[in-house]
This record gives structure tokens, sequence and C-alpha cells, in this order.
């Protein structure tokens, strides 16, 4: 599967568009995470845990989509873009979207 953020791929021409794919998840954070958060708030730097676990959310959303492109048979998605919200106090949500098509 090729992933790209652009709206075509170089050197390759696109024969099928399928049309919107999409993956998500929403986190929720964790109560130690919050402790060490607000830590990390007072003396400055990276909070290494919301890091990780942002990553780890993007990875999954980007699974997802992935998923839904295959299921219709597509070999690439283009013009992939990211989306966050927070669904509530402590929970947000990661979507990840594009176009799922077929290329040569």
């Amino acid at each position: 599967m090729i992933l790209v953020t652009t709206d075509f791929v170089p050197g390759k021409e696109i024969k099928k568009v399928f049309g919107l794919v999409r993956g998500n998840t929403i986190r929720a954070r964790h109560i130690g995470r919050d402790i060490s958060a607000a830590l990390k708030n007072i003396v400055g730097g990276e909070i290494r845990d919301y890091t990780k676990m942002m990553a780890e959310s993007r990875e999954q959303a980007l699974d997802r989509m992935v998923e839904e492109a295959e299921s219709l048979g597509a070999n690439a998605i283009i013009n992939i873009r990211f989306s966050t919200s927070m669904i509530m106090q402590s929970a947000s949500e990661i979507l990840a979207y594009g176009t799922a098509v077929i290329i040569e």
C-alpha cells in the first residue's frame, strides 16, 4: 500500500478512485500519566508518555484507514490528512483520512 499526502503519486497514473477512507481511535489519558505530566509542566520538557500515546494513536488510525482501503481493492491512498479533536475532558480522537485509489 502506497501512502502519500500529495494528490498524486509521482510517476504513477490513477486508474480508479474509490473515494474517502478513514480510520480513527479515541484515547483517554491515564491518571498516573496526568500526575507525571503535571510535574513535568512545573520543570518543563517533553511529556514522553503522552508523546508515545499520540504516536501509537496515529499508527492505529493509519492502520484502520489502510484496512478500509484494502477492503475496497485499493493499492494506494492519496491526499492523507490527520485531524484531532477533544471528545471529553480527558479523551481525544485521532482521525486519519484520505482517498483510496488504484494506481499503475
